[in-house]
């Protein structure tokens, strides 16, 4: 008995230190940057979060959109900061895409940033004006795209965004020319197809599928290795004859690396918890966007697998964003 007290004793005076030394956490607002615009699915993410965890950490969380340079503009403002309560909700383009893409960044992903958790991850749909392409087969769109005087103009999130690389490897696949035409995020360059300021684009749904209902986007293909549960009507590129145009667009957040470790395990314990209500999970699959979660651990290796995927591909197709 008196052994179990000495430690319980022990226990309780290790943990008083600790709480001592680690303040609780939040003890402010906490801001989650996105890398993108007003609209996106990644301001549609962040948002539904930050409603949730709100409570759970009972302070504010305020989501910043700040797209620019293909998300790497968010990505550096959440990198340099210091304040202890700056997230971003990061994607493949300024995490694992950039640095084969140029040659000097603000910001080394792997160095300055904290994989914390993954959130959601889906693929990519190839989307066209539904006036102006007349495909509407994977195979009748390669066929036009092959005849079209000067190429087919396409929109994308961004540069150096997995919308821009999926189709320059597509082309390439295919062999058509294309004519890029960058947007800051997917709501103005969905919208650019929409109004027939571009022709076609690979996107995540959520911004194609309000013009899908007008009539104004016609939806080809995905590139996952599965149907989209909800777009159950369209074949996989790989049904589609083209086996190697894979992508899938993931977000996750991450936190500046020097952070606390018991702030990115609080959250990523949190984020898990409010991922799996079934409210949320339904909201985000009507929207083509499939939860993911998990550790730390897990993200950082889908991050990786990104890097041994895409790095040898965008070197081979000799893009640069510099």
């Amino acid at each position: 008995m008196q052994r179990r007290t000495a430690l319980a004793s022990l226990a309780a005076l290790a943990a008083a230190r600790g709480s001592r030394a680690d303040p609780p956490w939040p003890q402010r607002a906490v801001r989650i940057v996105v890398p993108s615009a007003p609209g996106s699915s990644l301001d549609l993410i962040a948002r539904a979060l930050g409603e949730r965890l709100a409570p759970r950490w009972g302070r504010p969380v305020l989501v910043e959109d700040r797209p620019g340079a293909g998300g790497v503009l968010g990505l550096d403002i959440a990198a340099k900061a210091r304040d202890g309560h700056t997230l971003a909700l990061g994607f493949n383009g300024p995490v694992a895409f950039a640095p084969f893409l140029y040659r000097r960044m603000p910001y080394d992903p792997a160095r300055d940033l904290l994989p914390v958790v993954m959130t959601t991850s889906q693929p990519n749909v190839l989307a066209v004006n539904a006036a102006q392409v007349p495909a509407r087969t994977v195979a009748e769109f390669v066929a036009w795209a092959r005849r079209r005087p000067g190429g087919v103009s396409y929109s994308s999130l961004g540069n150096g965004s997995s919308a821009h690389l999926t189709m320059e490897l597509f082309r390439h696949e295919a062999g058509f020319d294309a004519v890029h035409v960058p947007y800051n995020g997917s709501p103005p360059a969905a919208l650019a197809v929409a109004q027939g300021e571009t022709e076609a684009s690979f996107m995540t749904a959520p911004a194609l599928l309000p013009h899908v209902r007008n009539h104004k986007i016609r939806l080809l293909a995905v590139t996952g290795t599965q149907r989209l549960h909800g777009l159950d009507e369209l074949p996989t590129m790989a049904e589609a004859g083209y086996a190697n145009v894979q992508s899938m667009a993931w977000n996750g957040l991450l936190a500046p690396a020097g952070t606390p470790a018991a702030v990115p395990a609080r959250i990523n314990a949190d984020v898990n918890a409010v991922l799996h209500e079934p409210a949320l999970r339904e909201a985000l699959a009507a929207q083509g966007l499939a939860v993911v979660g998990g550790s730390a651990a897990d993200f950082r290796r889908t991050i990786d697998a990104d890097i041994q995927r895409w790095g040898p591909v965008i070197t081979r197709l000799g893009i640069r964003l510099d």
